[in-house]
Parts: structure tokens; sequence; C-alpha cells
């Protein structure tokens, strides 16, 4: 099970607050014990603890990919089902995976291609613990 971290903030500049998210996420590495990893905007930090169970090699979060002049960022737990259909699917509409089979990057993608649409084409269980 994987640890997410993080907040938004119209205000203040996230990007000076690499320590508090390092620190926000190393509390859950007994979540994600196999990688941690933050990712900062002006307005957004995230981070990460990953439990490796699909693509160990290409499969880090969190994850962005552009598009134009849109950056996506994607950061979430739980598995994709239909992955090699999604990814077939968005080859065919001209997109390039720059992972083995990581099923974060075919969410991000496609959500890129759909929007919110996207959700009806998601066969996924999203892990959540209170």
């Amino acid at each position: 099970m994987c640890g997410i971290s993080g907040w938004i903030d119209w205000r203040e500049d996230l990007r000076t607050q690499a320590d508090i998210i390092e620190k926000m996420s190393g509390t859950l590495a007994h979540r994600g014990p196999d990688a941690q990893n933050i990712w900062l905007s002006p307005c957004a930090a995230l981070g990460h603890c990953r439990l490796v169970v699909v693509d160990p090699e290409g499969g880090g979060q969190p994850m962005s990919r552009n598009r134009g002049e849109n950056r996506y960022i994607i950061s979430y737990n739980g598995e994709l089902y239909n992955t090699l259909e999604l990814r077939q699917d968005l080859e065919a509409r001209g997109y390039t995976f720059l992972t083995r089979n990581s099923d974060t990057e075919a969410l991000l993608l496609a959500y890129m291609e759909w929007g919110p649409a996207c959700l009806e084409r998601w066969n996924l269980c999203l892990c959540y613990l209170g």
C-alpha cells in the first residue's frame, strides 16, 4: 500500500517547501518502503512513498507528462485492471509510453486524452484507508 501526502496553497510558492513535504512523506515510509519521491509547483506539493507492485523501474510517482503547454501530474494508490487495453487504445491514438507496463502512466495518459470522461474507461481498484 503506497502513501500519498501533499497540499494545495494558492497564496504561497510551495517550491520552497521541499523539506516539509519530504518530512510528511517520511512519516508514510512504512506504507511505501520501496521508493520516496516528491513533486513541487508554485501551488501544489505532492509526496509519494511507493510499494512496488508493477513496473519497478518505470512506475515512479508522482509521475508527470507534458502535452503542449500543459503539464499533468499523478500520484495514486490502486490497481488498474485494464492497463493493456488502455495502452493499446492510447497507442493507436498516437501516444508513446515511456514505461514498460506502468498502470500509473496509462491512467495519466487516459486523463490527458479524455479528461474526466476517462473514468468511464477505467477498470480499477482505488485503495484508501482513512
